[in-house]
């Protein structure tokens, strides 16, 4: 039976980095279906609450991706999006994203955000693979 590593960080699979990383760990992932992250708002001032569809869009990049390095991608779409009036300094969200359906270099994405165990935010999003 062959062992399913994978690296914890996120910078591993992804482009992004601080100030736009929007993950800071990942704690699971099935690859080509699902992944979870966490995120905590350590930043001073104002965290607008529409990053939070930024880190479900990271995390179904790396579920995707099946948490390698890629070839880039693209946030196309949204849907049905649930975000909090704000955000709270300190918070500490769990991030899930699940791979729906793949058509070509589209991927729909199912995201949810959390904060003890209570969904803060959630959506769906379609990502294209790639970057042309």
């Amino acid at each position: 039976m062959e062992a399913n590593l994978w690296n914890p960080d996120p910078t591993a699979c992804l482009p992004h980095r601080p100030p736009f990383l929007f993950v800071d760990r990942l704690l699971d992932l099935e690859p080509g279906v699902s992944a979870r992250g966490e995120f905590a708002v350590t930043a001073g001032g104002y965290f607008p609450p529409v990053l939070l569809v930024e880190a479900m869009a990271q995390v179904g990049g790396i579920a995707a991706g099946g948490g390698r390095a890629g070839e880039g991608g693209l946030l196309a779409a949204l849907d049905k999006v649930s975000l909090p009036d704000r955000v709270r300094l300190n918070a500490r969200f769990t991030i899930y994203s699940k791979v729906v359906k793949t058509f070509g270099r589209l991927i729909q994405v199912e995201g949810e955000v959390r904060e003890d165990g209570v969904v803060v935010a959630s959506a769906t999003l379609t990502l294209v693979a790639g970057d042309r």
